[in-house]
């Protein structure tokens, strides 16, 4: 019989009950189905196990893995290769990510296998700012069903962007980011200024008129100083309602505050470091980001469409 060589390493605990069967067989009665039944298995796997141990010895009586050699419906390297790029850079989840990828890869997989692929990966929790709500804790989504219904405004203070000499960060001059967003496409108008006060809210009002492709009934804001008196005149004079949220309830503004969470995440966080000090150069690099949001980038409270889409979809349906 075939015997185990003297460097073979500790056989584990299946192995030796094997070898303990096959033993028995030989040494004890002789017979395989009274051996069988003392140990409670069948001849079918008595035998298989022998055949190996004819083979290859007390090797061959190893657990061996039941994994199968191949998986036809295993996710291709390449796709996981997206799915961790995505993560790791935009802190994307499950829904996202495959949304992502049928839109840009045509690759189709459910959010459950991103979900699982993730988890493997060591990858499944995202950042404390991004992680799920439980829906008892989240506030009720709200849409109107009109492009131009409703346009919400708000501001956010942006950090001068600058390469300083020696890589030292920073600039003198502070900018704010003027947002208007329709609250049925959640179609973007973006602007930079170095000033914030009513003059340049109203500016921003005018060109925000100029560039949505649709009439804007209501203009919302919150109810800062640069949306005071002087502006709340203006939109009125433009034959637009103006109404304010309650004070400190920024969640009724809700769909302009998480896209600067997004302006945040996926434009600002990117650009690590680029000296950007001048208005005009950075609004030029707003409006390629403002364009790829508008037009590119599936949004995930329009059940993966961009707002553009949803805009001809809102569009077509009413004419």
């Amino acid at each position: 019989m075939p015997k185990s060589t003297p460097t073979a390493a500790p056989l584990d605990r299946e192995a030796k009950r094997r070898l303990a069967v096959i033993r028995h067989v030989e040494e004890v009665t002789g017979n395989v189905a009274m051996s069988c039944r003392y140990f409670g298995i069948s001849r079918q796997a008595y035998y298989t196990w022998y055949r190996r141990y004819q083979a290859e010895g007390v090797e061959g009586l190893r657990t061996r893995s039941k994994a199968p050699k191949t998986c036809p419906n295993a996710t291709h390297v390449e796709a996981v290769g997206k799915i961790i790029y995505l993560r790791q850079n935009y802190h994307f989840g499950p829904e996202k990510i495959a949304m992502y990828l049928k839109r840009y890869h045509d690759v189709t997989i459910s959010k459950s296998g991103v979900w699982r692929i993730l988890n493997r990966l060591d990858m499944g929790r995202l950042p404390a700012s991004q992680r799920y709500k439980r829906h008892d804790r989240r506030w009720k989504r709200y849409e109107k069903q009109l492009p131009g219904h409703r346009v919400q405004i708000d501001v956010k203070f942006i950090e001068p962007l600058a390469s300083m000499p020696q890589g030292r960060r920073g600039g003198r001059n502070k900018y704010f980011q003027f947002t208007a967003i329709d609250d049925c496409t959640r179609l973007r108008v973006l602007r930079i200024y170095p000033q914030l006060n009513q003059a340049t809210a109203i500016q921003f009002l005018d060109y925000v008129i100029q560039r949505l492709p649709f009439q804007v009934e209501v203009i919302q804001t919150d109810n800062g100083a640069e949306f005071q008196s002087a502006f709340h005149w203006h939109v009125l004079d433009k034959g637009i309602a103006h109404t304010y949220i309650k004070p400190r309830t920024p969640r009724l503004n809700g769909k302009v505050e998480r896209s600067h969470r997004i302006d945040a995440e996926e434009f600002y966080r990117l650009l690590d470091g680029v000296v950007i000090d001048d208005a005009e150069v950075f609004n030029d690099k707003l409006r390629e980001w403002e364009d790829y949001y508008n037009y590119h980038r599936p949004h995930g409270g329009l059940g993966g469409q961009t707002p553009y889409e949803r805009l001809k979809q809102k569009t077509t349906t009413q004419a």
